[in-house]
C-alpha cells in the first residue's frame, strides 16, 4: 500500500511540473506546451493517459487564449487549418489508441530540423503552396491526435503566413486550442478518457494556472526579435526530442 501511494505521489509530481513548465512556454510562444510537457508525464504513464491529461488543460487554456488574444488572430488561416486538422486529429485518434507509430514520429522530428535550417539559412524563403500547407494542416491534425504534437507543423504553416510575432502567438493559441476541445471528444467517445483523469487534474489546476499568469508576464517582457529566435529554438528542439524520443 505504501509502494502505490509512493508512485502516486510521484505521479502527481511529474505530472504537476509538466504541466506548469509546458504551459508556461505555451503562454510565452504560442505552441510547444505538449512537447515540454511529455517528457515529464511519459516517464510515468502511458502515451494515451498523458494526452487525455495535456488534452484537458488545452482544453481550459483555450477560452482564456481566446478571449486575451481573439484580436490578433487570423481568423481565415484559422478557418482553412480547421478542416485540414478535422481530418487528420480523426486518423490520428484513432491510431493513438490502437497503435504507437514511431517511425512517422521521427519523421516528423526530421521535416521539422530541416525546416529550421532552411529558414536560417535562406533569409528570404519561398511561400508554401495552398496545396502543400493543406497536407501540412492535415498532418498537424493527426501528429495533434497521435501524440498531441502538431504544433511545430501548425508553427511552420503560420510563420509562413505572417513575420508579426502577435498575429503568429494568437493564431498558434486558435488552432491547438480548437483541435484540442475536438481531440477531448475524440478521446471520451473512444473510452481513452476516464473520470480519473479528471480528478487528478484538480491537484494540477492552482499550478496550471499560475504558469498562464507568469507566462504571460515573461511574454510582455520579451523583444519581439528574442520571441522569434526563442520559436525557432524550439522548434529545432522539438524536432530533436521527436526523433530520440520513443
Amino acid at each position: 500500500m505504501q509502494h502505490y501511494f509512493c508512485i502516486m505521489d510521484l505521479m502527481l509530481v511529474l505530472l504537476i511540473l509538466g504541466i506548469f513548465f509546458g504551459f508556461f512556454v505555451q503562454t510565452i510562444t504560442g505552441f510547444a506546451g505538449a512537447l515540454v510537457a511529455l517528457p515529464f508525464l511519459l516517464f510515468v504513464m502511458p502515451l494515451v493517459e498523458a494526452v487525455c491529461y495535456i488534452s484537458i488543460f488545452y482544453s481550459i487554456s483555450t477560452p482564456v487564449y481566446f478571449y486575451r488574444e481573439w484580436k490578433n488572430m487570423d481568423k481565415l488561416l484559422l478557418r482553412k487549418l480547421l478542416v485540414t486538422s478535422v481530418i487528420g486529429l480523426i486518423i490520428g485518434s484513432i491510431i493513438l489508441v490502437f497503435g504507437q507509430p514511431t517511425i512517422l514520429k521521427k519523421a516528423l522530428g526530421l521535416f521539422i530540423i530541416f525546416f529550421v535550417l532552411n529558414t536560417l539559412i535562406n533569409k528570404n524563403p519561398k511561400q508554401l503552396s495552398s496545396n502543400i500547407q493543406f497536407v501540412l494542416g492535415i498532418f498537424g491534425g493527426f501528429f495533434s491526435g497521435v501524440f498531441s504534437t502538431g504544433g511545430p507543423l501548425y508553427a511552420i504553416i503560420i510563420r509562413n503566413e505572417t513575420n508579426d510575432v502577435k498575429v503568429f502567438r494568437a493564431t498558434m493559441f486558435g488552432i491547438l486550442g480548437v483541435v484540442s476541445i475536438m481531440r477531448i471528444s475524440v478521446l471520451i467517445a473512444e473510452g481513452a478518457l476516464t473520470t480519473i483523469e479528471l480528478h487528478n487534474s484538480l491537484y494540477v489546476l492552482p499550478f496550471f494556472v499560475a504558469a498562464l499568469y507568469l507566462g504571460k508576464k515573461a511574454y510582455l517582457k520579451l523583444d519581439e526579435k528574442i520571441l522569434r529566435k526563442l520559436i525557432l529554438s524550439l522548434l529545432f528542439i522539438s524536432g530533436i526530442i521527436l526523433i530520440v524520443k520513443n
